[in-house]
């Protein structure tokens, strides 16, 4: 029995295997952490699985810089001074994260033809930008990059 206004415990999905250098993804993490209950596995999976091409294409230099420097995994980079132990996992998986929640947000949008349903949808564009634009700044914050970049025209 389910006590009133409780969540069943979710099922372990299964730990997405990364590319050996970079850490593995578990989904069933991801859903605690970011708190996504009504999207169904498979696409939790999917979602994840496309982030983490994403992100590890776009840190594909970074990784072979570190790798041509003897550093198998991304455990072996040395930090900076300023940081603390797991912060270079950690902000690759906030990459990951927020890639896979732009990704769910967009293709979870509202149905209903009504304004309403149309207001909806386009909050969820937002807030897809915005996730999208969390993955852009920690991929910067993990490679050293400043977040912005100016170009006078």
């Amino acid at each position: 029995m389910i006590a009133h206004g409780t969540n069943p415990p979710s099922k372990a999905l299964a730990i997405i295997t990364n590319n050996g250098f970079w850490p593995d993804v578990d989904p069933t993490q991801f859903k605690e952490e970011e708190r996504v209950h009504s999207v169904t596995d498979p696409r939790i999976s999917k979602a994840l699985r496309a982030a983490i091409a994403d992100i590890n294409r776009q840190l594909a230099s970074y990784q072979h810089e570190q790798q041509e420097s003897g550093r198998t995994t991304i455990d072996e980079v040395p930090i900076e001074p300023w940081q603390t132990p797991g912060d270079l996992q950690l902000l690759y998986l906030r990459a990951v994260y927020a890639q896979a929640q732009a990704d769910l947000l967009e293709r979870y949008r509202d149905a209903s033809a009504t304004d309403k349903g149309d207001e909806r949808g386009e909050a969820k564009d937002l807030a897809a930008d915005d996730y999208r634009a969390d993955a852009r700044d920690a991929i910067a914050e993990l490679t050293g990059r400043n977040h912005t970049t100016v170009e006078l025209i």
